[in-house]
């Protein structure tokens, strides 16, 4: 992972928004942090630098001992997300300290990670974009399928990585370069262009491209 800092957020869900020209840009809100610092690491202690940040505060009844132990050190509340940002210095940082939207500018290009929706077990033609086969007469209830998959007598087995049927979606998807049209301090909002991983209210991860 490069070595920048970043937010937590969750996905509010899709608008548009109408450029200085009039032009309509489609725009995706993210309600990103203010995360707090729960512990700063340092490569003198630790081996490398890196900031400890939480997201989504939660009551304490829902966190085992030891994590109760661990965010209590920051006084600043107990989190359901905890997320390390590894980073080239740390000075200037304190565990306690908020880290806030205010670290991003509009026209900034920024990685968003999340997860992409689950959409269960699909054909080849959905999950890879197959054509299927022929539609022709004589061809029975194989419009759909993904043809054969197997070798003849060498080497005789199907080979790792075979596009076939299976579990599609559901997986950390990352964008390397998501334009921000606009920062609200005031909301803890990001405006990003265009779409972003996951579904409404996914957790998303918003770093510096570095």
């Amino acid at each position: 992972m490069a070595k920048t800092l970043g937010l937590l957020g969750r996905k509010l869900g899709m608008t548009r928004i109408f450029a200085p020209d009039g032009t309509i840009v489609p725009v995706t809100l993210i309600s990103a942090g203010p995360c707090p610092v729960l512990q700063v690491k340092t490569s003198e202690k630790e081996g490398y630098n890196a900031l400890q940040v939480g997201f989504d505060a939660i009551p304490e009844r829902k966190l085992t001992k030891p994590e109760l132990g661990h965010q209590a050190k920051a006084g600043k509340g107990f989190y359901r997300h905890l997320k390390e940002f590894p980073l080239e210095a740390v000075e200037g940082y304190e565990v306690g300290q908020d880290i806030t939207v205010d670290i991003f500018q509009p026209g900034e290009k920024v990685k968003v990670t999340g997860t992409s929706k689950g959409k269960g077990f699909q054909g080849v033609m959905k999950r890879y974009n197959f054509r299927g086969l022929k539609a022709t007469h004589g061809a029975e209830k194989v419009h759909r399928s993904g043809g054969s998959i197997g070798t003849n007598t060498e080497p005789s087995r199907v080979f790792k990585g075979k596009k076939m049927p299976g579990h599609m979606g559901d997986e950390r998807v990352t964008l390397p370069s998501v334009e921000i049209v606009d920062v609200r301090p005031e909301e803890n909002i990001i405006v990003v262009k265009g779409q972003v991983p996951g579904c409404k209210n996914g957790l998303v991860m918003i770093r510096k491209a570095g």
